[in-house]
């Protein structure tokens, strides 16, 4: 196993953690090292396919793991937001359905077109995707913890949960665009 993909498990292994810290209520920095370990993870993500392309290492495992990885990282840090309603109900309900729906259908989209021998690259829209769920994420953790844990001005506070709002709005916007633009570039997978 190369170190690309060592980097693609290490970000899966430290996916239970993530979750440990964010939900273990008796520590009370729980939420911080919880946005430790993400940053953590989402940075392997840029890494190892950084890796991979400047040393040729890319494999089929590698093209399996990654992605799997990615999007778990990302599921279980949005569903930990949802849960503990830092996205306010029902808006944390719908941006997990559009960001869950879009990876599992593209990740259809994929298997069909790898089964033709189809190689679908990520574009620009889907870095950028990847780029603001990274930011978002870690940022409503931080609310979170500050909204939840830590008593701070009231005022400082909604300002943070503006901003947090605005992030994975955009996240969720990205999410779709890339999806749509996925499926326009690559409409000849489902000719077949």
């Amino acid at each position: 196993m190369n170190l690309p993909n060592k980097l693609s498990m290490l970000r899966i292994f430290l996916i239970p953690f993530l979750i440990f810290f964010y939900l273990e209520p008796f520590f009370p920095y729980g939420k911080i090292i919880a946005i430790a370990i993400f940053i953590i993870a989402a940075f392997t993500d840029m890494l190892d396919g950084k890796i991979a392309r400047k040393y040729n290492l890319v494999t089929n495992l590698g093209k399996l793991l990654d992605p799997i990885a990615d999007k778990l990282l990302v599921v279980s840090g949005l569903l930990l937001v949802v849960i503990d309603q830092t996205i306010p109900h029902p808006y944390g309900v719908i941006i997990a359905i559009i960001i869950i729906g879009r990876e599992l259908l593209i990740s259809a989209f994929r298997q069909i077109a790898a089964s033709q021998n189809i190689v679908m690259a990520a574009d620009g829209f889907g870095k950028l995707k990847t780029l603001t769920q990274d930011i978002a994420i870690p940022f409503l953790f931080l609310i979170s913890f500050l909204g939840n844990d830590i008593v701070i001005n009231s005022t400082a506070l909604l300002v943070l949960q503006i901003i947090g709002y605005c992030l994975i709005c955009f996240a969720t916007l990205f999410t779709i665009l890339s999806g749509v633009n996925y499926i326009i570039n690559n409409k000849n997978v489902l000719k077949g």
